[in-house]
């Protein structure tokens, strides 16, 4: 049987699991596949990878618990063994971590939402024990270091909007806004999912830097990415104030650098060498590249099961090649991998089925899958430089 392809705005629709432009000839993969690496004993979110070629993350423990901080060998045969490197305290409240990522000094950084935001910092000398590198983020999520060392953090799931800067002493500063989906009336709107009335209002989520120095924010309720213009010295040049009902030092719309359907869930984002960026729409349980001439390419989406569904495969191998709601993709060299929260919304609902439901084995709730192909183009070393 002949595969029906229809063509919707330049990109090329098929109804099979993946999307691919006519003209990117093979800078993308057209039959990209996944394999789980390691499945991790608690939830997370948030990916990153050392020199060596090993990916890290963080667990979502239950308060009291330490949350653990885990470093996984790429060239393991999976299941990838967990190598706890570090934890962080988890005596009040219950941790949150998400984004991870390293500076220059092989130093770890990790964004936690527990405790009205913190950014904890676990050294690369000894790796223990995790300290508060900053404080007042809240609902830091994706992180990234600028070229002069400072890190940047968006508000994640409390969805204003806010980017702040962090030196490399710790403090804390708003530099701006992305426009959340309501003002202060309010009045917007509220992007809903499966299950109903599940709101998404996450505007401010992954961060990335390019080579220019420009930064990259994916925008999970849109389905956007926006693109952010610093100066040398990181103050903003791109335009705020557009709308007074919003803060003043919001963004203009005119920022959004690429929005579209393929983007919806865009949870976080990471560069190629070449300034594509690489996008994780967790809602879809999809891979999606946005050139970088702005050009949208699907290169994965779970096929669809016996029951008509993208949440699971229909046997246990199969599993094992899914995606179940990808957070946090992270390009290591040639290699890409990505974290998977298992998030019970829209492709991904019910998440009582795949390789990490929440009905299946004791304490089974995140994976890292790994994309079988190489990357034509590796990733972006991080730290920008």
């Amino acid at each position: 049987m002949k595969a029906f392809v229809a063509v919707l705005g330049g990109i090329l629709v098929g109804a099979g699991t993946t999307v691919a432009r006519a003209d990117d000839g093979h800078q993308f993969p057209s039959d990209a596949s996944f394999t789980t690496l390691a499945v991790t004993p608690f939830a997370i979110e948030g990916l990153s990878g050392d020199a060596a070629g090993n990916v890290y993350t963080t667990g979502r423990a239950a308060a009291g618990t330490p949350c653990p901080v885990w470093k996984v060998f790429t060239g393991a045969t999976p299941p990838a063994a967990l190598v706890q490197v570090g934890s962080i305290d988890n005596s009040v409240g219950a941790c949150n971590p998400s984004g991870i990522t390293f500076d220059r000094d092989g130093n770890i950084y990790i964004a936690d939402a527990n405790r009205g935001g913190v950014v904890w910092k676990l050294t690369a000398s000894d790796m223990n024990p995790v300290i508060p590198f900053a404080t007042g983020v809240p609902g830091t999520n994706g992180l990234a270091f600028d070229r002069d060392g400072n890190l940047w953090t968006g508000d994640g799931t409390t969805g204003q909007g806010r980017v702040w800067k962090i030196t490399p002493a710790g403090d804390v500063t708003e530099v701006f806004r992305i426009q959340p989906m309501a003002n202060s009336v309010p009045v917007g709107r509220s992007a809903l999912t499966i299950p109903a009335n599940n709101a998404q209002p996450l505007v401010a989520n992954g961060v990335a830097f390019d080579r220019d120095g420009d930064m990259y924010i994916a925008d999970t309720a849109r389905g956007a990415i926006w693109r952010v213009e610093l100066d040398r010295h990181g103050n903003l040049k791109s335009a705020t104030g557009c709308d007074t009902t919003f803060t003043a030092n919001t963004l203009c719309l005119g920022n959004v650098f690429v929005a579209h359907p393929l983007l919806e869930g865009a949870d976080g984002i990471a560069l190629d060498r070449a300034g594509n960026i690489w996008v994780a729409a967790n809602e879809r349980n999809a891979i999606v590249v946005v050139s970088r001439q702005g050009r949208v390419v699907e290169i994965f989406r779970n096929p669809v099961n016996a029951s008509g569904l993208r949440n699971s495969a229909d046997d246990s191998a199969g599993n094992t090649h899914i995606l179940e709601l990808p957070t946090s993709p992270f390009l290591l060299d040639h290699k890409f991998c990505t974290a998977n929260s298992d998030g019970n919304r829209r492709d991904n609902s019910p998440n009582s089925a795949g390789e990490i439901n929440s009905g299946g084995p004791v304490g089974a709730r995140g994976k890292i899958s790994c994309m079988d192909q190489d990357l034509s183009i590796p990733g972006l070393p991080l730290p920008v430089r």
